[in-house]
């Protein structure tokens, strides 16, 4: 136990460092790309410490018309404290998507590491840089809305705040690095209280507003950290839409990095 307190310890000095070190490169920045950036890496420190977590989720994937169809997945994932974070997707149901894995490595500067194992195929897909726009598994999630955030993936211009459900916003444009990358910039709006995120706005790259996201119903873990149990993706271009129902978080459940890995994909339960 004192060991892992060690390491906890030491792997949060070094996310600290990294996170002063991108604001050391901020001097020549405007006042408003200064500030954007300073929210942003707060909003990612006050998350740190979290290890590791699992969790249920439902999926539901509504048409144009309103029609559902129904999607049952186990979560995994892993912080990396000196590199993006990894998850694991595992579906459950129905019948004709079940066994199918994705594992997504996240990185803050070199494209991510994302595969899918497809279990009708019985093989594991690379996911291309170049294929990280398209959508995932049917749904209005892109395969880079998978990746967790961090703050080199982005450039930043702090637009001001704003009211949104009761709370005030922190409102910040972000600009993604990735030339890959399907969004021109991204809004979001973030609360002033605890910098938990309750909307973002997508552009697609004729900048016009392809989908929102919004988050809902905030509980707080281990004191310190914030997870939406509701998450609704709407395409507005298109008329269909994603809702993520959350259940059962658990977190410094002892997963490492062996359950993180291509073969893992195959054997994913």
């Amino acid at each position: 136990m004192l060991t892992k307190k060690i390491l906890l310890s030491a792997a949060l000095s070094i996310s600290a460092l990294s996170l002063t070190l991108v604001s050391n490169s901020s001097f020549a920045l405007s006042a408003e790309e200064k500030k954007g950036l300073d929210i942003s890496m707060e909003a990612k420190k006050r998350d740190l410490g979290w290890q590791d977590s699992t969790a249920d989720m439902v999926m539901l994937l509504r048409n144009k018309q309103g029609q559902e169809s129904i999607r049952e997945i186990k979560m995994k994932s892993l912080e990396v404290l000196d590199d993006g974070d990894k998850s694991l997707t595992i579906f459950n149901k129905p019948r004709d998507v079940k066994g199918t894995a994705f594992l997504s490595f996240s990185h803050p500067v070199d494209a991510d590491d994302q595969w899918l194992y497809l279990p009708a195929l019985k093989r594991v897909k690379r996911i291309s840089s170049r294929n990280k726009s398209g959508p995932f598994m049917g749904s209005e999630f892109a395969f880079e809305d998978l990746s967790s955030f961090e703050v080199e993936k982005y450039s930043y211009k702090y637009l001001g705040v704003e009211e949104l459900n009761g709370l005030t916003n922190f409102k910040v444009e972000q600009y993604p690095v990735d030339e890959n990358s399907g969004y021109t910039r991204r809004i979001v709006w973030l609360d002033t209280l605890e910098y938990r995120i309750h909307k973002i706005d997508f552009y697609d790259r004729k900048n016009s507003l392809l989908k929102t996201l919004t988050f809902s119903d905030y509980k707080q873990y281990l004191a310190k950290h914030w997870r939406a149990d509701n998450q609704e993706m709407i395409n507005h271009q298109n008329g269909k839409s994603t809702e993520l129902k959350w259940t059962n978080y658990d977190f410094k459940t002892g997963l490492t990095d062996s359950d993180f890995n291509r073969n893992s994909l195959k054997r994913a339960r």
